[in-house]
């Protein structure tokens, strides 16, 4: 991969070239509206440049959303602190209780138990675990709802934690990846990715035959992705921000 950087009409972007694409993408990354342009190996700099002339209005009107838009500050893990499950915001109790270890949800609150003189990264790391196990339990039934509804059917299903999209699909392995950050959005949203991701096992690109697709297979599939997008950001969690 190459990489480079130019300006363009004031904007600084960021430029890899890469052997393996054979067309070109851009890319929007909070918090600051850092743009990247991916592009294949041989792509001339004014093809790149023209490209991103073409696609300036969308880019502004993404960089302008993105800027705009509630983010929360960095998670110390510490008591009082707002933590989201499935979209409604819970009060965390840390307690410190000799070497014991877990978590549980009781009522508004979500209640962190810890060895004492844990640091921020062993809490971080057991709320992260505790939120992955609250998604794979999650995903099984709506998962084979969708398939069945769709009549699609993936091989298997994943999840990871990504920073520039909700789902991606392995199309010849028909994998499909979901994103742990999902667990922390309104459940409508999770359904609206699988279906999602379910329609690339049918059409691959974002057509007008995707669009039709989702529309019959979900047909408030546009709320839910504007509900997904517009609920608010932890301190360094990336929408997804593709044009």
């Amino acid at each position: 991969m190459i990489r480079s950087e130019m300006m363009v009409v004031n904007l600084p972007v960021h430029i890899e070239r890469k052997k393996s694409l054979k067309n070109m993408y851009i890319r929007i990354y909070p918090p600051d509206g850092r743009v990247t342009v991916s592009a294949p190996l041989s792509t001339s700099e004014d093809t790149i440049r023209q490209y991103i002339l073409k696609k300036m209005p969308e880019i502004n009107k993404t960089r302008e959303k993105m800027l705009g838009q509630k983010r929360q500050s960095k998670r110390e893990y510490v008591s009082g602190e707002a933590h989201y499950l499935w979209g409604k915001a819970y009060r965390l109790q840390v307690i410190s209780d000799g070497m014991k270890r877990g978590i549980k949800r009781v009522g508004n609150k979500i209640i962190l138990t810890v060895p004492e003189d844990s640091d921020e990264s062993t809490k971080e790391k057991l709320m992260t675990e505790w939120y992955r196990a609250e998604l794979k339990r999650s995903i099984p039934d709506v998962f084979e709802r969708c398939q069945k509804r769709m009549n699609v059917y993936a091989n298997e299903w994943r999840v990871k934690n990504m920073t520039t999209k909700w789902g991606t699909c392995n199309i010849s392995k028909r994998r499909i990846w979901l994103n742990l950050q999902l667990v922390k959005k309104p459940p409508e949203c999770l359904e609206y990715i699988i279906v999602h991701e379910l329609v690339h096992l049918i059409e691959k690109n974002h057509t007008d035959k995707f669009q039709a697709l989702m529309d019959k297979y979900y047909s408030t599939w546009r709320e839910v992705k504007r509900t997904l997008n517009e609920a608010p950001l932890e301190h360094l969690e990336v929408n997804n921000f593709d044009c």
